[in-house]
């Protein structure tokens, strides 16, 4: 009996050693620091929304960008937050590829496993907002990309160090 509870421990072990060398990370598993053929200058021009509706406006640091939110529980509820003023949400860089902040409360969730391009927004554990200038795959609900900045571009606005996104009304 005690082999048999010792073959069973080791098997755990190995699996979970196995697990944890996988290239996948969460936000919040990760320590900080680490295109395609668009124009690698951020816009200043005042952002599109994209074909679902979209009467928000993203700000990262004071830049303007253009983003083509989802059509969601969580973008609608996100919606309904901002109808109350801008939210700005503080971010800190996670993994060298991407930006995360806090919402202050949770937000629906239809998280799906999906692999993430630079310009990216993803809800991650219901209640932090997940920027991409980089890839990853995890556990996120969509929100939007950004259009019209290259990976180039999205990496020198969100990959010198940490910084604030705001949502507002257009």
């Amino acid at each position: 009996m005690r082999r048999l509870i010792a073959i069973v421990a080791a098997l755990l072990i190995s699996l979970g050693l196995t697990a944890c060398g996988t290239k996948e990370t969460a936000p919040d598993d990760r320590a900080g620091d680490g295109g395609n053929a668009e124009d690698t200058t951020p816009t200043a021009e005042a952002p599109k929304t994209g074909e679902e509706g979209g009467d928000m406006i993203l700000l990262i640091g004071d830049t303007p960008v253009r983003v083509s939110w989802e059509n969601n529980r969580a973008v609608e509820a996100l919606r309904a937050m901002v109808a109350n003023g801008p939210l700005t949400i503080p971010m800190s860089m996670f993994g060298g590829f991407e930006q995360v902040g806090s919402i202050g409360r949770s937000l629906p969730r239809d998280d799906r496993k999906i692999t993430t391009e630079a310009g990216d927004i993803v809800l991650y554990s219901g209640n932090k907002i997940v920027v991409f200038y980089g890839s990853n795959t995890w556990k996120y609900t969509r929100l939007g990309h950004i259009s019209g900045i290259n990976e180039q571009g999205l990496a020198e606005l969100l990959g010198n160090g940490d910084v604030s996104i705001t949502l507002r009304n257009e």
